[in-house]
């Protein structure tokens, strides 16, 4: 006997990456048809692009992201050119539209579904590779296209079945804090971005730690020392007070920012879009509890120039220590003009909004807010025999042939062994034909669902074998018909 010196590599997954069976899997799909088909409701067109982008094109926009290979993960090519998984489907979006612009209907509406990947530190919910829906318009300035993506939002929430109090779908523009910070002297793009980066934090933070960062910096409790904005204390009072300017309702909270942006014509202009797209918001049918202004959403990726949208998940859960987890944002969006610009150097209008469904997935799953329904096996046809493989497949052939999904079980276990393989595999159904139902011209079908229903309620195994619960006998003729009837009810 030999042995192999080598060392045995450990099975593990990287952190942030996720091994899914077919029950997540399921609830993903089923999110991302619910998302899909109010997306193609208002005609939107569905295109996909593909996993890699160079990294000059994709840019360098995440948050705290200063270089083409920081936060996402990046390789060289064979002639010798960066490229970097996709960390969103936006910015492809903006490449392939500068790529087609003369051949696109204007202005272009499509909505994309895939996975993206991100390097950064995983958490609750938060994934390095993960699956986001967008919806995106590109080509239009008007407000009203801001509004609808919103609404497009909320619906799409609604038909992924997440309560309507489980969340709340935040907007914002960000010509309003530009125009504050236009106000209060602030000219530096790096540091008007180190203010967008200090209040993106607020819901982590709070206003102290944010007000810390606005200023010389913050010190965690690692430790560690962020470096700050570097604003002068007047400054800082303006940005504060902007970002807590919100109040019940969208006009009330109108109302209010007109009073703290400081008279500038860019936090004018942000005024009036936010007034628009409340106005569409409001014949559009989304009222003031679905979607709501907060001056203190930012978003963190730099190539917003407009109007921010972010829903995020309200609800709490604990994790298996008991502990409050927060799942934070599960979406969203807003305009980027400039994004098809890098490419084409003529400035396009663009909004649009993501749905994060991985995150979405395992929120609902873990709060209970939607109940996921576990993936189905296929029907099991029983092997008993090794000479009537040929049957058993010919059996098989016939379910699927009829639209229903069904194996012939390979093992060389025994017939215990293969029931508890098809009840793990949660089968509605078992096919067994022998040497007596060949010779009857029958098969004996046992309606799985059905059987572990009528056995809670038998006692004894002698009492389970003379019944036989869920054990129906039917003619070669017409077995698929009575298969079919309760691979119906199962569903």
């Amino acid at each position: 006997m030999t042995s192999d010196a080598s060392p045995r590599p450990l099975a593990r997954a990287p952190r942030g990456f996720q091994d899914r069976r077919a029950d997540a899997l399921v609830a993903e799909r089923e999110i991302l048809g619910a998302v899909s088909r109010v997306y193609e409701s208002y005609g939107f067109e569905r295109l996909e692009t593909g996993a890699f982008e160079y990294a000059d094109a994709l840019g360098t926009f995440l948050p705290d992201a200063d270089r083409p290979n920081a936060g996402v993960f990046a390789l060289q090519d064979g002639d010798e050119q960066w490229m970097a998984l996709r960390y969103d489907l936006t910015a492809p979006l903006a490449r392939f539209a500068a790529e087609n612009w003369e051949s696109l209907p204007k202005p272009f509406r499509r909505y994309a579904f895939g996975p993206v990947w991100r390097d950064e530190k995983p958490g609750p919910g938060r994934y390095r590779e993960f699956l986001q829906c967008d919806a995106d318009t590109v080509g239009s300035e008007r407000p009203e296209a801001d509004a609808e993506i919103i609404a497009m939002a909320v619906e799409g929430y609604a038909a992924a079945g997440l309560p309507r109090n489980a969340y709340a779908l935040k907007i914002n523009n960000r010509k309003l804090l530009n125009g504050v910070l236009t106000a209060a002297g602030v000219a530096d793009p790096a540091q008007k971005l180190a203010v967008l980066r200090a209040v993106d934090k607020l819901d982590r933070l709070g206003t102290a730690g944010v007000t810390a960062l606005l200023g010389a910096g913050r010190k965690d409790e690692s430790g560690a020392f962020t470096k700050g904005a570097q604003l002068k204390s007047a400054a800082i009072d303006a940005v504060v007070a902007f970002v807590g300017a919100g109040a019940g309702t969208r006009t009330a909270t109108l109302d209010r920012l007109a009073n703290v942006i400081g008279g500038s014509a860019e936090g004018e202009e942000g005024l009036n879009d936010l007034a628009r797209i409340g106005e569409a918001l409001e014949r559009l049918g989304i009222g003031e509890d679905q979607a709501l202004f907060d001056p203190s959403v930012v978003r963190g990726l730099e190539y917003y120039t407009g109007a921010v949208f972010e829903a995020e998940l309200t609800a709490q859960t604990l994790d298996e220590r008991g502990e409050t987890v927060r799942f934070g944002s599960i979406g969203g969006g807003g305009r980027y003009d400039d994004l098809v610009a890098r490419f084409t150097g003529e400035r396009t209008p663009a909004t649009g909004f993501s749905f994060g469904v991985s995150r979405l997935a395992a929120a609902l799953a873990a709060s209970g807010a939607a109940t996921a329904r576990a993936a189905r096996g296929p029907v099991v046809v029983i092997a008993l025999e090794a000479e009537r493989m040929g049957d058993y497949f010919a059996l098989a052939s016939e379910l699927r042939a009829a639209g229903i999904a069904a194996e012939v079980y390979l093992g060389a276990s025994g017939m215990r062994a293969q029931m508890k393989y098809a009840d793990r595999r949660l089968s509605p159904a078992a096919i067994i034909m022998g040497g007596d139902e060949i010779a009857a011209g029958t098969v004996t079908i046992k309606d799985l669902d059905l059987g572990r229903a009528l056995a809670a309620g038998i006692e004894g195994n002698k009492a389970w074998r003379e019944d036989r619960p869920g054990q129906v006998t039917a003619p070669r003729a017409d077995w698929v018909s009575a298969v079919r009837n309760i691979v119906e009810a199962a569903r």
